[in-house]
C-alpha cells in the first residue's frame, strides 16, 4: 500500500478537525449513539461497531465525560434522535472518485445537500466509485521503533508504512481494535486509529488540480451529517507547494 501519501492526508485532515473541534465531536458523538442503538449494546466486547467508534472518539481525544454522556443517551430507549448510515458515491473535480458515508435523520435533506457539493464543484454523483477502494483499519502511531513493527505484526497488522513522521499501521477491519488496544498495552499510544477506506488506485495531481479538489472535499467534511470521505485523490503536490 505504500506510495499512496495517506499519512500527509491524515494530517491534512486531523489538522482541519482541530480547526472544527466542536463539529468533530459531534461527529463522533452521533457515531457512538449510532452503533449503540444499531448493535443493541453499549458492551464494546460485544459491539464491533461500537468498539470502532470509540477507538476513532478516543484518537481524536474526545473528553471521556462527553463519551459517557453520549452511550448514556443511545441507552435511553425512545430519547434522542435515530440516525440512519448512507453512502454516496460519485466524482468530483478532474474526475477523482469519491465516496461519502454519512449518519442522518432525513435522507433527504443529507441527499439534497450533497448532491448540491458535488454540483457546486462540478462533480456528479453518477457512476459506482466503491470497487475503487477496500476497507481497512488504520492506526498511526509517532514512532519508528522495530518494537512497534514488530508488535504490530505479532497482533495481526496486514501492512506497515514508516517515515520519518512514524509508523502507519493498517489492518483487516475486524481487527483495528484488537491491534489497537495490543499496542497501547505496550505502551504505544495511537495517534489516530479508525475504520477508512483505501484507494487501490490514486490519482496523481497537479498542485492546482490537488487544490480544487481539498476544497471539493472540506466543503463535503463541513457538512454536518457527513461523517467520512475518501477519494482516490493524491494530493502530494499539494502538500509540496503548501
Amino acid at each position: 500500500m505504500a506510495g499512496h501519501n495517506k499519512w500527509s492526508q491524515i494530517k491534512r485532515k486531523k489538522a482541519a478537525n482541530d480547526a472544527q473541534r466542536g463539529k468533530t465531536i459531534s461527529k463522533h458523538i452521533r457515531a457512538i449513539q449510532s452503533a449503540i442503538r444499531e448493535g443493541g449494546s453499549d458492551d464494546p466486547s460485544t459491539n464491533l461497531s461500537l468498539k470502532n467508534a470509540l477507538a476513532a472518539a478516543k484518537s481524536d481525544s474526545v473528553p471521556n465525560e462527553t463519551i459517557e454522556r453520549a452511550v448514556e443517551r443511545a441507552m435511553g430507549g425512545g430519547e434522542g434522535v435515530s440516525f440512519d448510515a448512507v453512502t454516496y458515491e460519485g466524482y468530483g473535480p478532474v474526475g477523482v472518485a469519491f465516496i461519502v458515508e454519512a449518519l442522518t435523520d432525513n435522507r433527504n435533506r443529507t441527499v439534497s445537500e450533497v448532491r448540491h457539493v458535488f454540483s457546486k464543484y462540478g462533480g456528479n454523483m453518477s457512476g459506482g466509485t466503491a470497487w475503487q477502494f477496500e476497507s481497512k483499519g488504520i492506526i498511526v502511531i509517532p514512532t519508528t521503533s522495530d518494537k512497534a513493527q514488530e508488535l504490530a505484526i505479532e497482533l495481526g497488522a496486514e501492512d506497515l508504512e514508516l517515515d520519518e513522521e512514524g509508523l502507519t499501521i493498517y489492518t483487516d477491519p475486524s481487527d483495528l481494535y484488537t491491534v489497537t488496544e495490543g499496542l497501547q498495552t505496550e505502551g504505544f499510544e495511537a495517534e489516530m486509529s479508525q475504520l477508512t477506506k483505501i484507494a487501490q488506485t490514486t490519482t496523481v495531481l497537479s498542485a492546482e488540480d490537488a487544490a480544487k479538489v481539498l476544497r471539493f472535499t472540506e466543503a463535503l467534511e463541513d457538512l454536518d451529517d457527513v461523517q467520512n470521505v475518501y477519494s482516490t485523490a493524491d494530493l502530494s503536490n499539494l502538500e509540496a507547494v503548501g
